[in-house]
């Protein structure tokens, strides 16, 4: 297996489109020079705020492509490879470690329900096609299946599955993964998928978190995971708290939706994410904008 440090704030980088809604490959670049300039620890292309969900094959291909060559080693590149079928998300992982990639998500099968046996031998099998690092995806609101901290404390003994994000908003779970993981072997990564838990997931012993919010904020982001390795804990605790007001709007559509929407905002031409889930009301964008000038006084970054 490959060694990567699986650690600290790694941003699901939105996937920037133009006009026409395809995907825009130089305004990447540009975010993930940006990314990395305001320390962020990692790269994740075409995560859940990425739209791996709706992106082709090709476009991933293109994508990742893109993102290793524009970081050029500055920090690990991570890539989302899982797929409903195991034979997609092993076409996927191969692709990935071809082009380039440090490490791999991957999401667990969606819209059909899968027993724990069966999410265990998609991932052995995803596992056992390639070298790299793997990082297990929960995320149940979203695929209708959820991994069980026994069968991630199962997996955690096949030598490449190195880690798990867990973006159940259950912080108990992540616990549990903690918990489990560390009866089987001490180096394996948890990581909050939910960026209001990830300073409580540090605490509680896991690595960090991959974090959406991270796209609109990546210095303030950064700054948990640095602030906590410094051993300023009560600062990083507040830093993570100020994440509150931008997460409550939320509650006014798709988080990708939101997250996209304000990076745009922010003066960045990332587009919009691709339809059909691409509207906002006028009153939200407006939320959304008020919200932003409120943080950026507050020197959120």
């Amino acid at each position: 297996m490959r060694k990567t440090a699986i650690e600290g704030i790694i941003v699901p980088i939105v996937t920037p489109m133009d006009e026409r809604g395809e995907v825009d490959l130089a305004q990447l670049e540009k975010q993930c020079d940006r990314m990395v300039e305001c320390g962020i620890d990692g790269i994740f292309a075409f995560g859940t705020n990425g739209e791996g969900y709706i992106l082709s094959y090709e476009e991933k291909e293109a994508v990742l492509s893109t993102v290793i060559s524009r970081v050029a080693g500055r920090v690990p590149v991570y890539a989302g490879t899982g797929a409903v079928s195991t034979a997609e998300a092993v076409r996927t992982s191969r692709m990935a470690e071809r082009l380039g990639a440090d490490v791999i998500s991957v999401i667990t099968p969606s819209f059909a329900k899968a027993s724990q046996d069966e999410l265990y031998e998609y991932y052995r099998t995803v596992a056992g096609s390639t070298s790299l690092p793997v990082v297990l995806y929960n995320i149940p609101a979203r695929t209708g299946n959820s991994l069980s901290p026994k069968t991630v404390a199962r997996l955690a003994g096949i030598d490449n599955i190195a880690g798990a994000k867990d973006s159940s908003g259950d912080f108990s779970n992540i616990l549990s993964y903690i918990q489990e993981t560390g009866k089987v072997r001490d180096d394996f990564a948890i990581l909050s998928g939910n960026d209001r838990l990830i300073i409580w997931t540090l605490i509680a012993g896991g690595r960090g978190g991959i974090a959406g919010c991270a796209n609109v904020y990546p210095r303030t982001l950064a700054s948990i995971y640095d602030l906590y390795k410094a051993g300023r804990q009560s600062e990083a605790i507040a830093v993570n708290e100020s994440l509150s007001a931008f997460r409550s709007l939320f509650a006014l559509g798709n988080p990708n939706t939101i997250v996209k929407k304000a990076v745009q905002l922010l003066g960045y031409e990332v587009g919009e994410c691709r339809a059909p889930f691409n509207l906002l009301s006028g009153e939200a964008v407006e939320k959304i904008r008020a919200t932003l000038e409120a943080d950026k006084a507050r020197g959120m970054d």
